[in-house]
């Protein structure tokens, strides 16, 4: 059985008859089987096929063989396993011999990358510039370091380390020392070697200040057992198989040493983690009994919408109906759960075999799953109650099926190859006829149309009625119609000058009678068909609500297992990234566990990731345990408070004296690694010259809190002047506007016009409605001021510093004298009338704001010249400072969906042009692709997801990811591409992984405002046009 459902994942066929003749012409050897379903002289299904029955001795409880993905307890199987495992991994004869040689290409830059200085265990690496996340903080959950291609790993450990009674067998586990002495076997020696090394890894993860851990030990072990150079990236229940076996031979020596050899029973893995399940059928004839024992249970996704569906159609195959000849003779089989484990894996099949195109396919199918499954539906021990219920589905399930039938018929009505609703169809009837075409009659019909209104015809009555009769009647009416009815037809018809035609079809000529008979059936009718449909509607409802409440009787919820863990996969068949959401019980909480980082999370984020139907991401495996076994797997603390505050601190403080000493050394090295790397950042800090201006080194305290805050002021000063610097061609138009009040009343009534008569133009273009070309607040520096409502201090004093600017000197006489006595003024505004501190962040915001306008700018004209790799950093930095802006109003920055839009648009652009370098044969454009994606589209791409990212920009990333995936498996790409492309897809995948810092554009000094407003109307305009844009 173990075998069939392994080729039946292999291979993608569904017919167990023809996966039977397989392995009989195969003699049982999995290899020739696949060979035979993928030549092209196989025997389509449905052909004539040899049926093998099951053996007695297949899954017994002493020899036994297991299901899909079980792990076989017998040693001697133990190579027959290593096998199944890694054919399960071959695509297809020529896919497999591509991979190959990609992958050897890889080993070998493996081994180059080993020769390299090495780290020590758990060692923080130098490339995370942040002391601060080096460090754990208080009792919260540890990530791990993904070393290459491991996440899968990290994944797995995590949901296991948060099994209290699995953690508590890991590092209580220990062996007499004769055993150690005598252990002759390699894979003795290498179980034993790895639990020693997953023991120093759990007791890091409970007692280490890092924020996370190093496993390079362990998975250096795990990986030697996975020979094929054709792996890359190890999936989920792959290593979980052996990651349980390895485990299960490990405590089975420690169970060899207090009770007698290969008893299984005793065996603290196999209690944990097994459980066994009854199969009984009938197959040609003939009754069978099998017992089996399970470890990850698997299910198919295709075809299922649940979890409890998934689980039904695992435990019954085959149409089970007696045949008419012989009516206790049935075919098919059913299986029953025996015995339950504490911890019950489902593996969800998400991967299938695609014939036609010789490779694995990732099935995307959204499949939902409860926080707690009652498994009592699947029990033997229910099997008498669950058998009536399953047949009393059966029928409800084809009555849903008549009822979708006739339903159907309303939707789809018609005869031809196009079907529409019926109810639409009469109302679209009745629109037509209630539609009239206007009326323009020639010279001849103006001479006969009063006759015929003079001796109009009676109109048709039709009464109406619900009987049948009365329909029948009339549409009889309308079939065959009366003299009278006759004799309208034949009236002569008004004439239709084309160019007056209605733009809707409508009826011709058609009688205010007809037109009453025409709408009271369509109606009636219409209104029949909807209440028909309603009924059949609430009749699907009503059926569908009875199944779903067939198994809540409160006796069929006795063995609740409750969600704890939830391991993920996103992208394709081939690669892809992996994460896991594990329930914290002592926080109440789900978990996020992404390598390095663990971040809370929620049920609604889970389902989001987990469901699967709406991106690549989806739950691959899930792990429940039996919720009335809470000392068993969940601890046995009561106290929630205890257990929230220091539950790690007391499982550290029981562990053996050598791992608390291993813990104690490895956060001795944190110390040290922190002490040195804040040495190393305090030799790279430049040491501050003192002034060239200053005439003596021996300053006071008076003195030096005067010149902190003097810096201050200037610092203040220096953004207001360069504000009153680039407007002074405004503020010069003021002043000439007042030579007669200058004449006459002199210097401080030429101050006080200038300054009314410039705050009043202002004002007014502040007021303006802006424009898609046009955007005021780039003019002057008050416009983005009274736009956004600043206080009228700030306003004020920044429009008399416009005069106070010494640049002013275009009349020596006014403008001078104009600009000593604002001077004077500002001299006399004290702390006490502005708040300084205020004043400076609005000038600053405003320097940003002509900031990001110039990014915006540049990188709009980049992206119009088709200089993408310059133009997406400008845009990229335009709207991570614009969403700061942003965040203090909506007229702080610019228009956040343009930026978006073009910054969405240049990196899509960005990718094509890297993915078209990477496939060609060119070493030098493959070089510049990869450049392009590790220095522009990987950064931003992290800047994007990990802030408020909207859905086009996910939508965009899933584009550019699948381009990439699209790549894998490809038989005409060369090794040393598929190598390179093993090794950037984990980086474009996963994005919590590292930090990555996007390099900053060239900066750019815009000139006067009247530049700027020209540049910007420039590069508006030919958004909206088709000619690219070049401002000098």
């Amino acid at each position: 059985q173990m075998l069939l459902n392994r080729l039946r994942e292999i291979t993608g066929i569904k017919d167990s008859s023809f996966l039977h003749a397989a392995l009989k012409a195969a003699n049982g050897d999995l290899t020739d089987a696949v060979t035979f379903l993928t030549e092209e002289h196989v025997n389509e299904p449905g052909q004539e096929a040899v049926a093998v029955e099951p053996s007695d001795c297949e899954g017994s409880a002493v020899g036994k063989e297991l299901p899909t993905n079980a792990i076989d307890l017998k040693p001697d199987n133990k190579d027959d396993l290593q096998a199944v495992i890694a054919l399960s991994l071959l695509e297809s004869l020529e896919v497999q011999a591509v991979e190959r040689d990609a992958n050897r290409a890889h080993k070998a830059n493996a081994a180059e990358n080993k020769n390299r200085s090495k780290r020590k265990r758990c060692e923080v690496w130098g490339e995370n510039p942040k002391q601060n996340e080096w460090r754990r903080v208080d009792d919260w959950p540890v990530g791990m370091k993904n070393i290459g291609n491991t996440c899968w790993f990290s994944a797995v450990i995590q949901s296991l380390f948060q099994l209290p009674e699995f953690r508590r067998l890991v590092l209580g586990y220990s062996l007499p020392q004769s055993m150690l002495e005598n252990c002759r076997s390699r894979c003795e020696k290498r179980n034993i070697a790895f639990m020693q090394e997953l023991q120093c890894l759990f007791a890091l993860m409970l007692g280490t200040q890092r924020k996370f851990v190093d496993p390079t030990a362990a998975l250096e072990i795990l990986k030697g057992a996975f020979k094929s150079p054709d792996e890359q990236q190890q999936d989920v229940s792959e290593v979980t198989h052996k990651l349980l076996d390895w485990l299960e031979d490990a405590f089975q020596l420690s169970v060899n040493a207090n009770s007698s050899p290969q008893d299984k029973s005793e065996n603290p893995m196999v209690q944990l983690f097994y459980g066994t399940s009854l199969t009984e059928g009938v197959h040609e004839g003939k009754t069978f009994s099998k017992i089996e024992t399970f470890g990850q249970y698997p299910l198919q996704v295709n075809g299922y919408q649940n979890l409890n569906e998934c689980l039904e159609g695992a435990m019954v195959e085959g149409e089970i109906e007696p045949l008419p000849s012989d009516q206790s003779v049935k075919y098919g089989q059913e299986r029953w759960f025996t015995k339950l484990p504490p911890v019950l894996t489902f593996e969800l099949s998400r991967f299938e075999f695609n014939q036609s195109l010789g490779q694995p396919e990732k099935i995307h199918n959204k499949l939902e799953f409860p926080r707690t499954i009652y498994m009592d539906r699947y029990l033997y021990r229910s099997k008498e109650i669950i058998q009536k219920k399953r047949e009393e589905t059966r029928k409800l399930r084809k009555q849903i099926a008549i009822l979708q039938q006739k339903l159907e018929r309303y939707m789809q009505y018609g005869s031809g190859p196009s079907r529409f609703p019926l109810p639409d169809m009469l109302q679209y009837v009745c629109e037509f006829a209630s539609t009239k075409l206007p009326l323009v009659p020639s010279a001849q019909d103006s001479r006969t149309m009063p006759t015929q209104s003079q001796g109009a015809v009676k109109s048709v009555v039709v009464l109406e009625t619900e009987s049948t009769e009365s329909i029948e009647g009339a549409a009889s009416v309308l079939i065959n119609p009366s003299p009278q009815q006759e004799c309208v037809s034949k009236m002569p018809q008004p004439s239709y000058l084309p160019a007056e035609m209605s733009e809707c079809p409508a009826p011709h000529v058609v009688t205010e009678e007809e037109m009453s008979l025409v709408r009271t059936c369509l109606q009636r009718w219409r209104s029949e068909t909807e209440q028909d449909m309603q009924d059949l509607k609430d009749r699907i409802t009503r059926i569908n609500q009875s199944i779903d409440q067939m198994y809540g009787d409160p006796v069929l919820r006795q063995v609740p297992y409750r969600l704890h863990a939830v391991l993920v996969h996103e992208g394709q068949a081939n690669a892809g990234h992996y994460w896991a959401y594990i329930y914290n019980q002592p926080r109440k909480s789900w978990l996020k566990y992404n390598d390095v980082s663990v971040t809370e999370s929620s049920w609604e984020e889970l389902e989001r990731d987990s469901y699967g139907g709406l991106r690549n991401a989806s739950a691959y495996c899930l792990m429940y345990i039996n919720d009335k076994l809470p000392h068993f797997v969940a601890g046995t603390g009561n106290d929630d408070d205890d257990a929230k505050a220091g539950h790690f601190q007391k499982e550290v403080e029981a562990l053996p004296l050598e791992l608390q000493n291993y813990i104690q050394e490895d956060n001795w090295r944190l110390e040290q690694e922190v002490e040195e790397w804040e040495q190393e950042q305090s030799c790279k800090i430049p040491q501050i010259e003192s002034s060239a201006n200053c005439e003596s080194q021996d300053f006071t305290s008076e003195s030096r809190q005067a010149d902190t805050s003097s810096g201050c002021e200037r610092s203040i000063c220096s953004l207001s002047s360069e504000h009153a610097r680039i407007t002074k061609d405004q503020t010069a138009q003021a002043i000439a506007n007042t030579a007669n009040a200058y004449e006459k009343n002199g210097v401080e009534a030429a101050l006080c016009k200038a300054f009314r008569e410039e705050y009043s133009r202002l004002y007014l273009l502040a007021k303006e409605t802006p424009t898609p070309h046009s955007d005021p607040r780039l003019q002057h520096v008050l416009i983005y001021f009274l736009q956004n409502n600043a206080p009228k201090q700030v306003v004020e004093r920044t429009l008399l510093e416009q005069f106070a600017d010494k640049n002013l000197s275009y009349d020596e006489s006014r403008s001078i004298s104009i600009m000593q006595v604002a001077r004077a003024k500002l001299k006399e505004i004290g702390p006490d009338d502005l708040n300084m501190e205020e004043y400076k962040k609005w000038h600053e915001d405003y320097s940003l704001f002509r900031k990001v306008s110039v990014y915006l700018l540049t990188g709009l004209e980049l992206y119009q010249n088709r200089k993408y790799q310059e133009a997406l950093s400008y845009l990229v930095y335009a709207y991570q400072s614009n969403a700061a802006l942003l965040m203090k109003g909506p007229n702080r920055g610019v228009d956040k969906s343009l930026t978006a839009l073009y910054r969405r648009k240049c990196l899509l652009k960005l990718n094509d042009m890297a993915a078209a370098q990477f496939v060609s044969s060119a070493e030098a454009d493959v070089l510049e692709g990869v450049n392009i994606l590790n220095e522009l589209i990987i950064p931003c791409m992290h800047l994007i997801i990990n802030n408020d990212i909207s859905q086009d920009d996910l939508d965009a990333i899933e584009v550019m990811r699948n381009r990439w995936c699209s790549y894998l498996g490809q038989e005409d790409m060369d090794a040393n591409l598929q190598m390179k492309l093993g090794e950037l897809l984990p980086r474009l995948l996963d994005c919590s992984a590292e930090v990555i810092v996007l390099k900053e554009p060239p900066k750019i000094r815009p000139n006067s405002p009247y530049d700027l407003c020209s540049r910007f109307a420039a590069v508006m305009e030919s958004i909206h046009g088709a000619s690219p844009v070049t401002v000098k």
